[in-house]
Parts: C-alpha cells; sequence; structure tokens
C-alpha cells in the first residue's frame, strides 16, 4: 500500500511553550502568563499559545493516517530544537516532503522512519517536532496497511514479545500541586504528581524547605484518601536543577538533601527529576553521577532521574552507558522519529537503567496515542499522562488508549474469550 498524498495542517497543542531559562530567573506569574520579557530566542513572549502541525497521509486505499508534529513546552531550552511555529513550517513540509512521501510504500514503518529521521534538507537535519510527527503518521499508515494495532506493527519489526499488560502511568500535575493530587489518587494513578518545581522562592524553598512540606503534605494526603486499600503510588517529583543552584551544585549536599526527602515519603518510592543542570551533557552526567554515588553509600530512598541534557536517543544511550542515575526519562518529542523512543527505552532495558518514557504536556492527542503503542511494545518502567496539565483530560486519552489495545492483544492471544 502507498501514500496518495499528503497533507500538513497547522494547530494547536494541548498546553503552552514557555520559555524556561525566563522563568528559572524569577519571572512572577500574571494570572496565567508571566511578567516580563522572554529571553530565549524565537519566544516573543514568557508563555505563548503551544502550536502543533498534523500530518495526513492519503493512502491508495482511500483511509487516512495521522500524526502530529508537537515540541516540548520548553523549547530552546538545555539544548533541544528552538521553538516550533506551524506557520514557519507548514510551507517547508509542503515543499521539502510532500514529494519524498508521495508514492512511499507504508509497510515497512522501520525502514520509512529512519529514512525520514536522517534526510538533510538544506544542510541541516528536520525539526525533531516534524520527524516525531511524520513517524506517527508513517506507523499509523502501516498499522492500516497490515490491518493491526500500532504496538503489533513495532513488536514484529523488532521482535519483540507482545505483552497484554498495561503500564504504570504518571500524573503531572501542572501547577494545580495540591487539587490535581487529589484527583490522582481518586482515579489511582499509578505514579504522582511531577509537582513542577521550576522556581526557588515559591515551590523549593531557599533551604528546600517547602519542598519537604509538599512531600510530607503529600504522603500524609495519599494516605488519608486511600485509607481501607492498598493503594501505594510512586512519588516522582520533577524540580528543574533548582536543588542544584541552592546548594552550588555540591554533589555531595544535594545527595543529603534528596536523601532527607527519601527519609520523609517513608514507604512510598521517590524519584526526583533533574536535580541539577550543569550547563551541559558531559558535565550533567559527571554532576548526576556523584550525586547517584553519594545516594547509593548513603542506602537513600530515593532514586534521581536524568532529564536536562538528555535529549536525543543517543543522549540516552550515553547516559544510560554511564550508569549516572537510576532512570532516565526519554522526553518523547526531543527523540524526533518515534522509533528512537523504542530503541531507547529498549537500550535502558537491557543497560538496567529505569526508562521513564515522558514526554510534555505539550502534546495532543494523536502523538499521546502513538506513545501508548510505543509504550506497550518496548515496556518502559512507566509512561506519561498526556497532553495537557488537567490530568483528567490526559488520564482519558492515555489511559482508554492503553485499556482498549491491552483488551485487543488479550483477545488475539485468546480468541476464545473474544
Amino acid at each position: 500500500m502507498k501514500i496518495k498524498n499528503a497533507y500538513f495542517v497547522g494547530g494547536l497543542s494541548s498546553f503552552y511553550f514557555d520559555d524556561q531559562q525566563a522563568i528559572k530567573d524569577g519571572a512572577g506569574l500574571d494570572g496565567f502568563t508571566y511578567q516580563g520579557a522572554a529571553v530565549t530566542s524565537g519566544f516573543q513572549a514568557i508563555r505563548q499559545a503551544g502550536e502543533c502541525v498534523s500530518v495526513m497521509l492519503e493512502l491508495d486505499d482511500g483511509s487516512i493516517a495521522l500524526g502530529d508534529c508537537a515540541a516540548v513546552q520548553y523549547s530552546g531550552a538545555a539544548g533541544r530544537d528552538p521553538l516550533f511555529r506551524a506557520d514557519a513550517f507548514v510551507p517547508f513540509m509542503e515543499t521539502h516532503l510532500r514529494p519524498l512521501l508521495t508514492g512511499m510504500d507504508v509497510r515497512r514503518f522501520d525502514v520509512n522512519a529512519r529514512y525520514i529521521d536522517g534526510l538533510v534538507i538544506d544542510g541541516k537535519p528536520l525539526h525533531t517536532a516534524i520527524r516525531y510527527g511524520v513517524s506517527q503518521a508513517l506507523l499509523d499508515a502501516a498499522a492500516l496497511a497490515r490491518r493491526c494495532l500500532k504496538t503489533e506493527v513495532i513488536c514484529r519489526e523488532y521482535e519483540l514479545p507482545v505483552v497484554a499488560e498495561a503500564v504504570p502511568l504518571f500524573g503531572q500535575s501542572g501547577d494545580d500541586r495540591y487539587g490535581a493530587v487529589d484527583k490522582m489518587v481518586l482515579k489511582k494513578a499509578d505514579v504522582l504528581p511531577h509537582g513542577l518545581i521550576n522556581n526557588i522562592p515559591d515551590k523549593l524553598g531557599d533551604q528546600g524547605g517547602r519542598l519537604i512540606e509538599y512531600v510530607d503534605w503529600l504522603v500524609h494526603r495519599i494516605r488519608h484518601l486511600s485509607q481501607g486499600n492498598d493503594y501505594r503510588p510512586d512519588l516522582h517529583i520533577d524540580v528543574y536543577g533548582t536543588v542544584g543552584m541552592i546548594f552550588n551544585q555540591d554533589p555531595t549536599l544535594i545527595a543529603d538533601y534528596l536523601a532527607r526527602l527519601g527519609d520523609v515519603a517513608g514507604e512510598l518510592p521517590l524519584c526526583i527529576e533533574g536535580p541539577v543542570d550543569a550547563g551541559g551533557k558531559g558535565a550533567q552526567i559527571e554532576a548526576l553521577g556523584g550525586i547517584r554515588q553519594r545516594l547509593d553509600a548513603l542506602g537513600a530512598n530515593i532514586r534521581i532521574v536524568a532529564d536536562e541534557w538528555c535529549n536525543t536517543y543517543q543522549d540516552v544511550v550515553d547516559f544510560a552507558d554511564a550508569q549516572c542515575c537510576h532512570m532516565v526519562q526519554i522526553k518523547t518529542p526531543d527523540l524526533g522519529s518515534v522509533h528512537n523512543v523504542v530503541d531507547a527505552v529498549l537500550h535502558c532495558n537491557r543497560r538496567g537503567v529505569q526508562a521513564y518514557q515522558g514526554g510534555t504536556c505539550n502534546e495532543t492527542d494523536i502523538s499521546a496515542r502513538t506513545c501508548v503503542h510505543l509504550a506497550l511494545a518496548a515496556r518502559p518502567m512507566r509512561m506519561l499522562v498526556k497532553p495537557g496539565m488537567g490530568f483528567d483530560e490526559g488520564m482519558t486519552v492515555v489511559g482508554n488508549e492503553m485499556h482498549r489495545s491491552v483488551a485487543l492483544l488479550k483477545t488475539r492471544q485468546h480468541p476464545e474469550r473474544g
């Protein structure tokens, strides 16, 4: 089956583009926006509407395969590609990609995805958001052509076992780090709350006291709301390098503080994502390694998660091989083509480093549903609930896609139960 035509349509993603550096520098909230001027190249404001480009591949049998080009909330930060604007990239895609896609045989996803991922046009690789969205559509096209689920396409091409079991889901709260926790507990999210600890005065505290208070509140709130059942979620909090900032990037002081957080978490396993931002990949690996070494020596009830400066597939390989952290976030839009997400998860699993298949609140329903199929095939430790910051919407999109897919996989393994 071949592609008859390709269409590219600008649209909205489920959240916003935020200038991370301006926020770290102390930009204050003004309602839902931020006060002050943007400092990261490409931004017109510290917070601006998220955008996407929908890719629609018309196949020669009349079916339409879908994918959405989307970029992370904090675009342009920590080595990531610059801001993704639909009005800038739709004409580019129409000019350069439509002729390449038209006539392509869609049955081999891996071949097509690697081709798109490796394209160089005018001396530059495609923006990661473009590779992300086009590869989603190619995976959907392969599933349509082969009349199977997208996760089955991946399992067949990678020779992976089909596991008809859900992957644990990780809810993100955004700034509603109290009210959203109640929602997550009521819906029994496997991991929570993310927390968005992205500035020091209001969220972390000059000596980390605000975060200690928050973790203590989390433990007691979960215990209160889950009385009478055995619900015990993992805790996972993203601190965006702010812990390193208050302890002058000293790995021993950072680790000792994180160990205190682990003690407060008690029986609930705790992950801290991005405890430090060392300003570059090599320095980040070294800094995280020092923190992990100290935590392991203390026997602390806490794991650290790599995020900043771990963007591409090769970055994930390098962080996992260095054993500098307990878990790596695989931030799906930053890896370009979605086959890189599968490769990254499988590499982490082989190296004994936990894989967190993440992404961003700034994705779409199409990209989030595609990511469910990547996770069901590659089997990361957890998957981010997305898109959006409202939790309920993302939980519906991701959770229901996963439950539907698992039910179908079980029926195919045991047709007598269908």
